[in-house]
């Protein structure tokens, strides 16, 4: 069985492409596909750079109450062990707790994040595009007084267009997930 490769497709026209780690993040790369595959993460601009760490696509589950659930922490489980410290060139899924991931937000760390292993699982690595990741810590960004925590913002938008995959014929299908009792504070709320 082939690794899925998701083709991140940027404003600038650039790509970022990825293959997807099925056989250490089943789970998460099931959740990444299936919000692939809906159009959740098109046409949207990332949200969070911090230079020297990490470039968050969002950090408010893409503004969707259809990207507003947790997966179960099973890194342990599904790497057997074999937990991978997130380094640029990885693609984790974001930490909410120690039994909580985010179902659909992801980041790119731009540097090796001891402290976020076994709490953010690696579900892909990047073979093509690192520096468009390494252009866009550089770009120009503002930040945003009203986050509890630093949140810079690209003073010029990068855009996700689409993110294509490719799953060589195989299907995968919709993540283990459950929604949370109390939405994280950065969340919005929708009535």
């Amino acid at each position: 069985m082939s690794d899925p490769i998701a083709t991140i497709k940027l404003n600038n026209g650039r790509k970022i492409v990825m293959k997807l780690r099925q056989e250490y993040a089943y789970n998460e790369v099931c959740s990444f596909i299936s919000a692939a595959t809906k159009g959740y993460y098109n046409n949207f601009a990332i949200q969070r750079i911090v230079p020297g760490s990490w470039i968050d696509v969002s950090y408010n589950a893409f503004f969707r109450k259809e990207c507003q659930y947790f997966l179960p922490n099973r890194i342990e489980e599904e790497s057997n062990g074999d937990i991978k410290a997130p380094e640029l060139g990885d693609v984790c899924l974001g930490y909410f707790s120690d039994e909580e991931i985010s179902g659909t937000e992801f980041f790119f760390p731009l540097r090796r994040v001891e402290e976020l292993t076994g709490k953010c699982p690696v579900f892909a690595q990047v073979t093509e595009g690192i520096e468009e990741l390494l252009r866009m810590e550089k770009v120009e960004t503002y930040p945003n007084p009203y986050e509890p925590v630093e949140i810079n913002v690209p003073r010029m938008p990068e855009i996700i267009v689409s993110i294509e995959i490719e799953t060589f014929g195989e299907s995968y299908p919709e993540p283990d997930r459950f929604i949370p009792e109390q939405i994280p504070e950065n969340w919005p709320v929708f009535v």
